[in-house]
């Protein structure tokens, strides 16, 4: 058991370059509703300093919209774009947990709005 374990999780390595590939910010939440006819989605405005940005994120079940605003999260910035519900999403604020409705969003502090995360 331990050993499929082991293979799994090495199956999953990635090599230093390609984690140099992605670019983290810290960005202020400027804006945040609840997606309609989702329970899970929100849409979020973030302000990373140089350019603004919409994510499309799925932590409304843990946490409610009005007390992100203003808030400084770590976003993948350069991710491609992609759609979830017709509205377009062009990044990812990170989070922790392994349910919708148990994640934890860590929270910046001390950090200018576009500082590199690594």
């Amino acid at each position: 058991m331990i050993s499929m374990i082991r293979e799994l999780i090495e199956k999953n390595y990635i090599q230093c370059q390609n984690f140099d590939k992605l670019d983290m910010r810290v960005g202020q939440i400027i804006e945040a509703e609840k997606v309609e006819k989702s329970n899970k989605l929100l849409k979020i405005q973030v302000d990373l300093g140089f350019e603004k940005k919409q994510i499309v994120s799925c932590i409304a079940k843990s946490v409610r919209p009005q007390k992100l605003i203003g808030k400084k999260v770590i976003v993948v910035a350069n991710l491609k774009p992609a759609k979830l519900m017709g509205i377009e999403s062009q990044g990812m604020i990170l989070a922790c947990g392994e349910q919708d409705d148990d994640l934890e969003i860590p929270f910046i502090k001390d950090k200018e709005i576009g500082s590199i995360v690594s």
